[in-house]
């Protein structure tokens, strides 16, 4: 706790300095370039990650990047995603998982996850992941290529629950709002960008390709 107390106080002597009329003009209100949907982990910064300031993201945290559909669950995350769209009219969304995710590990093995009910049941949302990783790629044995894979599926079947919102499928098919499916690995510092033309994860680019099909088979591993 001192180490966050000692954080704050460095961070009123000279970070706040610094950016003073930047921090005066966010009580004005808020006009976020993006919702920004991503794991809890704490190995996650998105603005860190994406060299934002503040004001410039609304970000949406929950294990495993996970998006419940519309309807299912009467929690913040439906709150949060009507928000950001009706109200602030971000222009893009995007929903990012990233390399050894606890909750992916969890999904897979429901065994690492039995005795916290709380997880077990939140991660019912992802069924669907699970299914197509134990389904369409039993030959996966290897258990790191295995995670990974699952990360991504799970990125799409998140981007697709995403859709079942209201809000959301209005303004897409208004053509006012993008998705993205993301995967950032954190060891070596990669995003990768889900390219629906070649149906598959690239490497990000310097435009971000934005959501069109996300239907997909991804190739054989």
């Amino acid at each position: 706790m001192q180490k966050l107390v000692d954080g704050i106080h460095e961070f009123q002597r000279n970070y706040f300095s610094q950016d003073q009329k930047l921090f005066e003009t966010l009580a004005d209100g808020q006009n976020p370039l993006a919702l920004f949907i991503t794991c809890s982990d704490s190995r996650i910064n998105p603005n860190y990650l994406t060299q934002t300031k503040p004001g410039e993201l609304f970000i949406l945290r929950t294990a495993g990047n996970i998006v419940p559909s519309y309807g299912t669950v009467h929690g913040g995350e439906a709150a949060t995603i009507e928000y950001a769209v009706s109200a602030l009219k971000v222009k893009d969304i995007i929903i990012c998982g990233h390399s050894h995710c606890g909750a992916m590990a969890g999904l897979l093995d429901p065994n690492l996850v039995q005795e916290m009910p709380a997880v077990k049941s939140y991660l019912e949302h992802a069924e669907s992941t699970r299914r197509i990783v134990n389904e369409n790629y039993s030959h996966l044995t290897d258990p790191q290529k295995r995670l990974i894979l699952t990360v991504e599926e799970n990125v799409l079947v998140q981007i697709k629950s995403l859709k079942t919102h209201p809000s959301v499928a209005a303004a897409v098919s208004r053509g006012e709002l993008k998705l993205h499916a993301w995967v950032y690995k954190f060891e070596t510092g990669e995003v990768y960008n889900f390219n629906p033309d070649v149906g598959q994860y690239v490497p990000l680019g310097n435009v971000a390709i934005s959501d069109v099909n996300m239907d997909h088979t991804l190739p054989p591993i």
